[in-house]
């Protein structure tokens, strides 16, 4: 029978070496050349394998170092055991813990995330960070003709956040594309020194229509450590690297907050939806967002 590991409560107080550890990873220079001087596909290769550990005392340390450098919650998780650090790391919720209730003109948050960018579509590039843009054309492949004058968000999903994301209306998933990469990390001090970030890492995209046949282009990004994405509504067994063909025409419906997927660990979704569509009001850089929140709205033309 497997262990299973009872989470320490989240008021423990860690060892002050730890503390000390944690403290200079808010180094910005030196959190960027820890994470992505080193070998990133050698760390990410054997966090991959340690995650995964279904020993009692390797998840239980594990646990509490992640806990320690990140802002996990898990007051909200289905469970409160885990046999691994992995199976932590893609948590289900409690029943209710969120909810979707965007309304017909309303795109709703796929996952938890920081706002890390939000605008209009008015050309082919997009804000990455401050100062810093890239090609939507180059990141999805050649699909992003159809976002032009529209709206997109980019959702960046921290280590400690709930890792699964969800369909964020109605409709019916009609292309599936992936793409292999790099794994560089994600956070605000990467953001801002690498070109290109997400058109360099591995991701995929995932093509939504609504109801009236209008796109929704899903991008999720993996990025240094587990970096690997799994589409449960394209296959409940294989990590999207796994499967043979990089491009897969399908028809799935889903509903909205239905599970489309996680990230086995933290890591970022670009959506981008044509116009009318435009961030709702009060999506803000530097925002948190829960999934569900309304992140979109369609208004009349002359409105824009």
């Amino acid at each position: 029978m497997t262990a299973m590991i009872l989470h320490r409560p989240a008021a423990a107080r860690s060892p002050a070496p730890v503390r000390a550890i944690a403290k200079l990873a808010g180094i910005e220079w030196l959190n960027y050349a820890v994470t992505n001087r080193l070998p990133r596909r050698t760390l990410t290769r054997a966090m991959g394998w340690l995650s995964k550990v279904e020993q009692p005392l390797v998840a239980r340390a594990s646990i509490a170092v992640w806990r320690t450098f990140c802002d996990v919650d898990l007051s909200d998780a289905a469970e409160t055991r885990w046999p691994s650090l992995h199976a932590c790391f893609v948590r289900r919720l409690r029943p209710g813990a969120r909810t979707f209730r965007a309304q017909g003109h309303q795109v709703a948050a796929p996952c938890d995330g920081i706002i890390v960018a939000s605008g209009r579509i008015d050309s082919d590039s997009i804000v990455q960070a401050k100062g810093r843009r890239y090609s939507i054309a180059e990141l999805t492949g050649g699909e992003g003709d159809a976002y032009r004058g529209g709206s997109f968000v980019t959702l960046r999903l921290t280590a400690g956040m709930y890792h699964r994301f969800h369909a964020p209306q109605d409709g019916r998933v009609d292309r599936v594309r992936y793409f292999p990469g790099d794994c560089f990390n994600v956070n605000p001090p990467t953001l801002k020194r690498v070109d290109r970030l997400y058109c360099r890492n591995e991701r995929a995209t995932v093509r939504m229509r609504l109801a009236d046949g209008t796109p929704i282009l899903l991008v999720p990004v993996a990025a240094i450590l587990v970096a690997a994405i799994r589409l449960t509504f394209l296959d409940t067994v294989r990590l999207l690297r796994e499967r043979a063909e990089p491009i897969v025409t399908c028809d799935v419906p889903l509903v909205q907050g239905e599970e489309m997927g996680w990230f086995e660990h933290g890591s970022t979704i670009v959506l981008l939806l044509p116009a009318p569509f435009v961030p709702a009001a009060g999506v803000t850089t530097g925002d948190r967002v829960r999934a569900g929140d309304v992140l979109f709205e369609r208004v009349v033309v002359e409105d824009i």
